[in-house]
């Protein structure tokens, strides 16, 4: 419940938030991805602890955070680190701001504003899609044409090479975790579901994205048991596939985060919860490609 995100050039990848042994956490480390070698930034004024948000990196604003959740509070603040004065400012919200609300899931689209979908608060789950534009300061709310998505939370999102904004599993009240895929055209505002046999159902997974491949890894199943596998997922065809790497891999997990370093061709997996415990270990895949 934590987030771990790419800068622009891919040299490093910022980590904030999360939940440690004495709660929500507000700190925020920068990974050298050349050195792999951790570095703790003075944070300053910014956004509060909080865990279960959405981050995102868009080049020329910095690490964008939104929403998430910390005891009985939800929030819905925006906020921008500049990454080269390592300085937090909260982002004007006007238009059809979303509710506050946790466990959402945000990618920064073709058109670079922030898309976001679904989530949870007290008053229960969403299904609302909206954009952020970062140079107007305003929300607009994505009013579907048919079906949508069923509200739902701790899913995850991403966009396609070729446009399309793709909503991955999750869960509901009344179904644990989901395995359903869905697709969003922008320009139409319609929500596609995508006919593929997907992999289990899960949710609280890991997600990253590289080229016209997405990579899965872990989450809950429906009776909450941490999973431990990888799945790749073709961009093109919404076709999936399960992974087998060799030797050591991590264990089972939710809430891990998964990161794509393609200047090292690697994946990086971070931190998550087990079996009985918070982990903090972190995991490289080499992809060999």
């Amino acid at each position: 419940d934590h987030t771990w995100t790419v800068d622009g050039d891919g040299a490093s990848a910022w980590l904030f938030g999360g939940t440690g042994a004495d709660g929500p956490l507000d700190d925020l480390w920068r990974y050298d991805l050349t050195s792999d070698t951790w570095q703790r930034v003075e944070r300053g004024d910014g956004p509060s602890a909080r865990f279960g948000h959405v981050a995102v990196w868009l080049v020329g604003v910095g690490l964008v955070i939104w929403s998430g959740q910390a005891g009985s509070d939800f929030f819905n603040d925006l906020w921008a680190l500049d990454p080269v004065s390592e300085t937090w400012t909260r982002l004007p919200d006007g238009g059809a701001v979303p509710a506050a609300r946790y466990g959402s899931c945000g990618a920064i689209g073709p058109d670079d504003r922030l898309w976001i979908s679904h989530g949870f608060a007290h008053s229960g789950r969403f299904d609302d899609t909206r954009a952020y534009d970062f140079g107007a300061g305003q929300w607009t709310d994505i009013v579907p044409t048919g079906e949508r998505p069923i509200k739902r939370c701790l899913h995850d999102c991403l966009w396609t090479p070729d446009g399309r904004f793709l909503l991955y599993a999750g869960q509901t009240d009344a179904e644990p975790a989901l395995a359903d895929l869905w697709s969003l055209d922008p320009a139409s505002a319609t929500w596609t579901p995508q006919p593929q046999p997907e992999p289990e159902a899960r949710q609280l997974y890991a997600m990253a994205s590289l080229g016209a491949t997405a990579f899965v890894f872990g989450g809950a199943d429906e009776e909450r048991h941490p999973l431990d596998s990888l799945f790749l997922l073709d961009l093109d065809d919404a076709s999936w596939r399960e992974a087998q790497p060799e030797g050591a891999s991590p264990a089972g997990r939710s809430g891990a985060t998964l990161i794509a370093d393609p200047s090292r061709d690697r994946l990086l997996l971070l931190g998550g919860i087990g079996d009985d415990d918070s982990l903090g270990d972190l995991w490289q895949l080499d992809l060999g490609r």
